[in-house]
């Protein structure tokens, strides 16, 4: 009861300051009670998470690509090691993203014309994806720890590169949303 009076207030909060910010377009603020649109210029205090979650999904990717470097050279204690460390950029990520959209809502995306359906094909995809993976790192993670390698490799197979495109994608998305296509 006391969360949905917190979710209560501040949806009141979020649509308050929403329909009162004249930066947004009237037809985006009231077009959609759940999606509260800003643009990249109205983050305040939060403006800081934006690079730190792609700095993290840049460095997820990265630890992936060693990883699985350090597997195919049969160096089981290092691709252990730095998958662990991938594990844990990606969950510090997932983290400080929640917590950045829980305060700040959904930034939108500034880009016109031919830009627009590529963004959105890219984070519906990423998106979609990244539902995905979080159950199949668990089951890959616990398989290998388990040390059913068989079954972990199995696995792993489809886990690496849909994790690879996950941190990936997010990075683009970060690009298009904050440099390449935001207006001042």
């Amino acid at each position: 009861m006391i969360a949905a009076q917190i979710f209560s207030d501040r949806l009141t909060a979020a649509l308050t300051h929403t329909l009162a910010n004249p930066l947004i377009p009237r037809r985006a603020a009231t077009g959609n009670l759940l999606l509260f649109l800003i643009t990249p210029a109205q983050l305040g205090p939060y403006a800081i998470f934006p690079s730190l979650n792609a700095g993290l999904n840049g460095t997820s990717a990265v630890l992936l690509l060693i990883g699985r470097a350090l597997i195919r050279r049969g160096r089981m204690a290092a691709h252990r090691a730095v998958m662990l460390t991938a594990l844990a950029s990606s969950t510090v990520f997932l983290a400080s993203y929640l917590y950045y959209h829980f305060h700040v809502g959904s930034v939108r995306f500034q880009g016109r014309g031919w830009s627009r359906p590529l963004y959105f094909t890219i984070l519906i995809s990423h998106t979609t994806l990244a539902l995905v993976i979080v159950p199949l790192v668990i089951i890959t993670l616990t398989r290998a720890l388990r040390e059913q390698y068989d079954r972990h490799q199995a696995i792993a197979r489809w886990t690496w590169p849909l994790w690879m495109y996950v941190s990936v994608t997010g990075v683009i998305v970060y690009f298009m949303l904050y440099h390449w296509f935001a207006t001042a």
